[in-house]
């Protein structure tokens, strides 16, 4: 039996070829026409959760929410912020300093490939990005980090399939936690919570239903600093009567106020607004509805640079 860490790697594998084929355009640019609403790329969450789908995996080893972080993390990059910060990376290892990546592209291409080997091999690199809080050590989705800001985006992410009811207590207690212990020792950083629920408590559990549009709404943060700074739900379904099940998104029930593109704004609105001018600039730009090219590694090495 694979160990977990060998299992999350494996999953995260297993999204790398819809990653590459993936649009990278301005998420502000619809149709050609410049929006102030985030347009999230709903159809590569969804060829990212027909994955573990398909392959039975929906409510195991974690990789149906590994599908979601992976999404999360391809949004922000869209959004222009530099691939290198926002964890999980598109490559193995997942969780690893940028510093050391620009290290290995300095180096020789062979002595590069082992170090690279090494690193996969070794503790340097991970699939998990464990943050310390205030109380405890917090493993969290989607990270964005540098060691010269420290974290500006720290994202959980929750995916529910079935047990609505019974289970959602609990995750509300786990979500407010979590946010009063990442906010208090990082009272800058945007912290967000995004939430996956399987379409199916519309009918089975309607009630559950609107406990969750409740308890998304009541986790933000209502001017007293524990609260997120943004919270999301998103509905998704598939027919599981089929050979080759493809996931939907549900959008209809979802409102306006805790969908996807509201939290996908309000999360990128707050590292600009916190951050000095000179960074960013690529998502600056796409912010502001410019058709800017993503940030390439010099780029952003020199507005890291322009710190000190």
């Amino acid at each position: 039996m694979a160990t977990p860490g060998v299992e999350k790697t494996l999953a995260f594998a297993e999204f790398d070829t819809t990653l590459m084929s993936a649009p990278k355009d301005s998420p502000w640019i619809l149709n050609g026409a410049v929006t102030d609403e985030f347009n999230p790329s709903y159809q590569v969450l969804e060829r990212l959760l027909s994955i573990p789908v398909r392959s039975k995996a929906a409510t195991r080893s974690g990789r149906f929410a590994q599908g979601v972080d992976t999404w999360l993390a391809h949004e922000l990059r869209r959004a222009g912020f530099d691939a290198d910060l926002v964890w999980p990376r598109t490559e193995a290892p997942r969780v690893l300093s940028k510093d050391i990546l620009e290290l290995l592209r300095k180096l020789p291409e062979r002595l590069s490939e082992e170090v690279h080997d090494a690193i996969v091999a070794g503790k340097a690199g991970s699939t998990d990005a464990r943050i310390l809080g205030r109380a405890y050590m917090k493993q969290t989705d989607v990270v964005m980090t540098h060691w010269s800001t420290g974290p500006e985006l720290l994202l959980s992410t929750k995916a529910m399939t079935s047990s609505f009811g019974k289970n959602l207590s609990n995750r509300y207690e786990e979500a407010y936690g979590d946010a009063a212990n990442l906010r208090a020792r990082y009272p800058l950083a945007a912290v967000g919570f995004f939430f996956v629920q399987r379409a199916t408590i519309l009918d089975s559990e309607p009630a559950a239903f609107r406990r969750t549009v409740d308890m998304i709404r009541k986790l933000r943060d209502f001017g007293d600093g524990f609260g997120y700074t943004a919270t999301g739900l998103l509905l998704v379904d598939w027919d599981e009567d089929v050979e080759d099940p493809a996931v939907r998104c549900v959008h209809g029930p979802v409102p306006q106020d805790i969908a996807a593109p509201q939290f996908l704004n309000a999360m990128v609105d707050e590292v600009l607004k916190v951050t000095p001018i000179d960074l960013h600039e690529a998502a600056r730009a796409r912010r502001a509805g410019e058709v800017a090219p993503l940030p390439s590694h010099e780029a952003v090495d020199e507005q890291q640079e322009a710190l000190f």
